[in-house]
């Protein structure tokens, strides 16, 4: 690798000097003494001026900006960062999101509110009181014991509307359905 990037190094000082003697002809005309790929680019100098007069022109005019937030120029001029009517509604129309995760020991629910990030209510099957008391923690038995207590803490929280976000190809069927059905039926409202 060293080997050829100073080949090319020499071409391309041969080819500059070659170029000086020889103006009247273009650079393309020029063969080069060896038959490397190197050889087969043309030599151009290329020469930047900056202009750092006024700084923040530049930032507003500038294609990259516009280009990283995959809106024209004139777009991102006039609204710099507009998010959808569901991007800015959603979390106060609907707040509370349930969080059920389901594991091979046990089962876990919480609900959050989403502007804060607070925790409003959690149940699990996996704490001191339920642990020892049910004969399986994961089976449809303790998914609807978990559902009655969100919905019971939930209430003491004073929250009785909630929503639930599936993740990509999941379906709301077998142990889920029965935690959501059950909260369903103790009096919680699914938005």
């Amino acid at each position: 690798m060293a080997c050829i990037i100073s080949s090319c190094a020499a071409l391309s000082t041969q080819s500059l000097l070659s170029a000086d003697t020889l103006l009247t002809s273009s650079t393309r005309s020029i063969k080069p003494n060896s038959l490397s790929w190197g050889s087969s680019f043309p030599t151009t100098h290329i020469s930047i001026s900056i202009n750092n007069n006024n700084p923040s022109s530049l930032n507003k005019t500038s294609f990259i900006q516009a280009a990283w937030t995959r809106r024209s120029r004139g777009e991102l001029a006039k609204k710099p960062n507009k998010k959808s009517w569901k991007q800015r509604t959603d979390m106060y129309m609907r707040p509370f999101l349930l969080n059920v995760f389901f594991s091979r020991r046990f089962i876990q629910a919480k609900v959050m509110h989403r502007g804060t990030s607070k925790v409003v209510s959690v149940a699990t099957t996996n704490a001191k009181d339920l642990r020892h008391s049910l004969p399986s923690l994961t089976d449809h038995n303790a998914c609807r014991i978990v559902g009655k207590l969100i919905a019971e803490r939930s209430k003491e929280a004073d929250v009785y509307a909630m929503s639930y976000e599936p993740r990509k190809d999941e379906r709301i069927e077998g142990k889920l359905g029965i935690v959501i059905d059950t909260i369903k039926e103790n009096g919680i409202i699914f938005v």
